[in-house]
């Protein structure tokens, strides 16, 4: 691994809710995480407008600034795969709570509110929250280039030994 590393991003995508339709009836929802030259993907869903992945992705964080995009398709057998909206999540409200190196709070403390606006992707009001000695962020990211559907997500930041971390960072 590379020395530009400044730490691992896991990020977790919880669900769906009442994405678009692109099939007869229903979608077969899966979502392409990019961030940098990094592409992960979820496992496919059949037939579920409001899927469930709970699924858990580790990503190598270079530069603060570059953003996670989040794009959701719907799996066809015999064509192209269909979008069915995008989102971006810009880390550095986050880790700007997470830099305020917090100790000792109480489990779901909520330590910064970050609220929707017409640059980000929430739709509702997020909080970086207390978990177990370190700060999450869940939040649920309205999807964009489609009719409805949002998708819920949660973010941490982990520090490797040997890795750079956020210590340098000016957010």
């Amino acid at each position: 691994m590379e020395n530009d590393v400044l730490g691992i991003l896991k990020l977790r995508i919880i669900k769906g809710i009442d994405l678009a339709i692109r099939d007869s009836r229903a979608s077969d929802p899966y979502v392409v995480v990019i961030m940098g030259d990094q592409k992960l993907k979820t496992r496919v869903i059949k037939n579920n407008c409001n899927p469930t992945w709970d699924e858990e992705m580790t990503l190598y964080v270079k530069d603060v600034n570059t953003p996670l995009h989040l794009t959701v398709y719907d799996k066809d057998t015999f064509t192209v795969d269909d979008k069915m909206g995008e989102a971006e999540i810009d880390l550095i409200p986050f880790l700007k709570c997470k830099k305020m190196e917090l100790k000792n709070l109480p489990n779901g403390c909520a330590v910064k509110r970050i609220q929707p606006n017409r640059s980000n992707y929430l739709a509702e009001e997020s909080s970086c929250v207390w978990n177990d000695g370190d700060i999450v962020q869940k939040m649920i990211l309205r999807l964009k280039n489609v009719e409805r559907g949002e998708v819920v997500v949660q973010i941490q930041w982990v520090d490797v030994v040997g890795f750079k971390g956020l210590s340098h960072i000016k957010l």
